[in-house]
């Protein structure tokens, strides 16, 4: 919310953090660190001081969903043994779907690799959309 909220912004228009988990009542310190995240990672600009804020660091047509993601919560993985830590998972000796699933991750970070934010904000079309059945 907080992406498309700066998406729909005036280019370049700083927008403070309060403003919009108020906008959107989100806690304000969970907001916080989620943008700092984005910042740090070069998806938003942050300004100091009063009038400060942030801002999207590029065109919202070149900021992707999957970098989005991946700033915030590290590369996507459907299981632990596939962000590359140490798993406590008791069968990685002899699991036998760790590879598929490493296959079908990869294809949906593409996926999500794919899907500008620019998307959100400024949706097209009017199909609803279908949770469960999608091929």
């Amino acid at each position: 919310m907080a992406l498309t909220h700066l998406a729909r912004s005036t280019a370049k228009q700083s927008v403070r953090a309060r403003e919009i988990a108020e906008r959107y009542d989100i806690p304000g310190d969970l907001l916080a660190k989620i943008l700092q995240k984005l910042a740090k990672a070069g998806v938003l600009a942050s300004t100091p001081g009063r009038s400060g804020g942030y801002c999207l660091a590029r065109p919202a047509e070149e900021i992707t969903i999957g970098a989005v993601l991946e700033a915030v919560e590290g590369a996507p993985a459907l299981a632990q043994c596939m962000r590359g830590e140490q798993s406590e998972c008791d069968q990685l000796d002899r699991c036998n779907i760790r590879h598929p699933l490493a296959r079908i991750n990869a294809r949906v970070f593409h996926m999500l690799d794919a899907i500008p934010v620019s998307e959100l904000a400024h949706p097209t079309g009017d199909a609803p959309v279908t949770i469960g059945t999608m091929r």
